[in-house]
């Protein structure tokens, strides 16, 4: 099954921005649930997000197709 890249450049933005200050907060707080911040990360490099697939939601502009 191929996965076409559903999430667009702000959206790309938005995650990277909180995936840092997600792993920033763990190392703060000297907890592992900074972990939790590399899924933003990994969406927004790969460009896909699992959870935008099953409901066909893509947040690509049209320039971006």
């Amino acid at each position: 099954m191929k996965c076409s890249a559903n999430v667009g450049k702000g959206d790309k933005t938005f995650r990277i921005i909180l995936g840092i200050i997600i792993i920033a907060a763990g190392f703060y707080f000297k907890s592992w649930w900074g972990a939790v911040g590399l899924l933003p990360l990994l969406t927004a490099v790969s460009g896909v997000c699992p959870a935008y697939l099953p409901f066909k939601i893509s947040t690509k502009g049209k320039d971006e197709q």
